[in-house]
This record gives C-alpha cells, structure tokens and sequence, in this order.
C-alpha cells in the first residue's frame, strides 16, 4: 500500500484525506432510514412523495386535502367520495325503444339480462310488474342500469315525458317499485288572428296548431256555428299555456282565455276550476257557463247543404216536402257528434232516413241523426250519451243524393230550427264561487278588455 502511495504527490494524497473526511462528516448528518418514513404533509405542498415504510404517522389536520395511509392509497375526501358516488361506478345504462311485439321478456333479452334476472323480478314483485308492463307502447323506453356481473340494478319505464315507473332492486335483493313525476315549465302566449280565409288556414299562418285550433272551436261552439257562421273579417285572440320539459316544449297545454269576434259580436271565455280544483270549464266575463245544454253543431268544420226549409223541394220525389232539419255535407266517414247528453231511443234503420239515431235529452228534448254509415262502438238502445262523444259516422243510407248528415232538433215533438232555436245554459256558479270566479280571473279579463279595445280602435281608424 505504501509502494503505491509513493508514486503519487504529497499534495495529492493531502486533498484526498480531506474529501474522505468531509464525506464522513456528511453521512453522520443523514437521517436514519426510519427518520425518514416519519413525514408530514403540508396541505400548502400537496406533496404526494410516498414511502414503501408499512407504518405511517398522519399528522395533517387539513380536511380539504388527500391523506396518506398504508401501501400509499390516497384516501378521497368527503366531496371525491359524493362525486365518485354520483357517478355510479361499474354501473352502465341500457336504453331500448319497444316495438311492435315487444314483451317484458325480449326487452331484457335484448339487454343482455337473462332469464332468471326476470325470474327473480317477477318472483319479489308478486306480478306487479307484469300489471305495470301490460299497456306498454311501442316508442315508449324502457332502461336498464345494469352492474359488472350483469345484473340488474335498477329499470326505469318511461311511461310518458313527465311520468317513469322506477324498479330498484335493493341490497337485500328486494325490489322498490316507484312512479316518478315531473313538472312541466308552463309559459303563456298570446296570438291574435284576423280571419281571411278560413279558421284553419288563417290561425295556422299565425302559428297556431291543430290542438289549439279544435279546443278554440269546442269552447265557443255552443254560442258559433263553425260551419255556418265563420266569416270574412272574423277574429280572434288566444291566450294559451305552451309546456316545456328541460327547455324544450313539449306539447300546448290548455287555453286560459280566448275572445271571440263574430260578426260584430264579441264572445269571451275564461278558464275557471272552481273551489275544488276537481274538473274546470269556462265562463264568459260576468261568470256565466260556456256550456249549453246543446252544442249547434254534431258534425265540426262540415259544409251545411240544405237548411231548415218547411217548402222545401225534395231532390229525390220532387215534391213540395217540408225540411224539418239541416243537412251536413261531409266526406263518407267523418265522425258525428252528439250534440248534448241524452240517452238512446233508436240505433237502426228508419225509412227514408236510412241508419238512424234518435237521443232523448230529457223530458222536452230530442235529436235525429240520419243518414249514417255506421254506428260508433256500443252504442245501442238505452246506452246514456254525453254531449260531444261519438255516436255514428256520416253516409249516405236511405234516402240521399250523396253523403251528408240530416240532424233534427226537437223540443216536445215538434221540430225546431237546429241553427236558430234558444239553447238552454248549463246551471250558472252560485254566489260564492262567482266571486271567487270574478277574482281569479281579474288580470286575463283585464286583458281580455284590452285586446277588444285595441280591435276597436285599429276598426275606427280605418
């Protein structure tokens, strides 16, 4: 060793002795392998250094940050936990669309389930499933949330937009069954038409739809005749609910309040429910009932062509042969209405008149419907009525030219004119709930007034 030495310098051998003692010095500096498993994590760091020590002292008193325990696992804080919750983790979800043919037995099978997954549905849910499933509809939706193994965790029947059935299987392997509602966002809008052309084709350039259109003819079609009556120069306004189902509209609800222009006639209408909510209706302005105990019409939009006529000219004998009814020209097929409730005397074949029906409406009243292609479903003899169901279907039976509907209106046998007589009024709102009436539904006959002046005024500005 000494050999060695002497070849190198003196000077070099003195630098070498004091790097070996400086690098001594330094190692008793160093902590201890042990020392160094002892750490505390400041919340300021975030340091995520982790040691392979078992044991680990948790000293930070910070809840907001991830702690570290044994084989470094980062303990999630309460908010991770809540959000890796929501997520539903190793669940997936499964939408199928039912079709034509569909059972509760293929919709699983196409989802994957299998048959003992049914099996043990339909086993905890004593049939009640199979009664929940009984009136599905094709393009409703049915979904599956559906776990790693395959097994069903939850199914959702998506009966409408604002209705789900929810199964959720619990975890003692029972079944929950609950009916989900949502609530429509309602908006209102108004739209005034002026007649030109018709009451379909003007309201519909307007923006209105069919829905509206058929329940604005329905309110005021105790007091217009749509087939008779509607004219040139005619108007409207119509104050409707419009619902929406996460922004987007889903469908017209119903219609809060509508005017009526008529030749020169204003009618008005108002929605009112009453104290008990049960079934609403509408009122005109000072709280009197829309509803008569007659409609004009049984047949909507029809073409009348042949009026009340007592010297009447029978197109078929040509002879001098009174008219006691009016004639509804309509395509082969098109519903017939009845114009108010009554009960059946007569669903058969009568003459002239062809397939008949004849409704007795109390003691005074009687109708006649002749001419028909056919009857509606049920009815018969003694079947009870109420106004605006459908009894039977325009044809052209016994004595006719062409398909049409003949309505009689009779009042203690004898016949009236079905477009002139007086209707008698459904029973008016008593005392209380007209005040209540005129209350609730102050701010839509202000508004009512208001369009009406505005018409006014653009007429006399003319």
């Amino acid at each position: 060793m000494r050999q060695i030495m002497d070849h190198f310098p003196r000077k070099h051998l003195q630098m070498l002795f004091l790097v070996c003692c400086l690098g001594v010095f330094f190692c008793l500096l160093l902590p201890s392998p042990l020392a160094s498993a002892k750490k505390t994590i400041s919340s300021d760091q975030q340091t995520n250094q982790i040691s392979s020590s078992p044991a680990l002292e948790i000293v930070s008193d910070d809840s907001s940050s991830s702690e570290i325990i044994e084989s470094g696992e980062i303990i999630p804080t309460a908010e991770e936990v809540e959000a890796a919750n929501s997520q539903e983790s190793g669940i997936k979800w499964l939408s199928k669309i039912i079709r034509k043919g569909d059972s509760l037995s293929s919709l699983f099978a196409n989802a994957g389930l299998s048959a003992s997954e049914l099996h043990d549905l339909m086993g905890a849910t004593k049939d009640r499933t199979m009664k929940a499933f009984s009136k599905i509809h094709p393009g409703q939706k049915v979904e599956f949330s559906v776990d790693d193994n395959q097994r069903l965790s939850q199914l959702r029947y998506i009966i409408s937009p604002v209705e789900i059935l929810q199964i959720t299987k619990t975890d003692n392997g029972t079944y929950e069954f609950e009916k989900v509602f949502k609530k429509y966002d309602i908006q209102t809008q108004h739209i005034q038409v002026n007649i030109q052309q018709s009451l379909f084709i003007d309201a519909q350039n307007a923006g209105l739809d069919a829905s509206i259109i058929m329940k604005l003819a329905d309110i005021f079609a105790w007091d217009i005749d749509f087939a008779l009556d509607i004219k040139a120069g005619d108007s409207f306004d119509v104050i409707y609910e419009e619902l929406y189902l996460d922004g987007k509209k889903q469908k017209n609800g119903k219609i809060l309040a509508a005017n009526f222009f008529n030749k020169g006639t204003r009618y008005s209408a108002l929605y009112y429910e009453g104290a008990d909510q049960q079934q609403g209706g509408y009122y005109t302005d000072n709280g009197e009932s829309m509803r008569k105990a007659f409609t004009r019409s049984p047949v909507d939009f029809a073409r009348i062509s042949s009026h009340f006529n007592l010297q009447r000219k029978h197109p078929v004998l040509h002879t001098i042969r009174a008219h006691k009814g009016v004639d509804y020209a309509a395509a082969m097929g098109t519903p017939i209405k009845a114009t108010g409730d009554g009960k059946i005397l007569l669903a058969s074949q009568k003459g002239g008149y062809g397939k008949t029906i004849i409704i007795k409406h109390g003691d005074s009243y009687s109708t006649l419907y002749g001419h028909l292609s056919g009857y509606a479903q049920g009815i018969g003899p003694g079947k009870s009525i109420r106004q605006g169901q459908v009894i039977g279907y325009v044809g052209s039976t016994g004595m006719a030219t062409g398909p049409h509907l003949h309505y009689e209106f009779r009042i203690n046998g004898l016949h009236r004119n079905p477009l002139t007589v007086k209707l008698p009024r459904s029973l008016p709102l008593n005392s209380q709930e007209k005040k209540r009436f005129l209350a609730e539904t102050s701010d839509l006959r202000n508004q009512l007034l208001a369009f009406a002046s505005q018409r006014a005024l653009a007429l006399n500005e003319r």
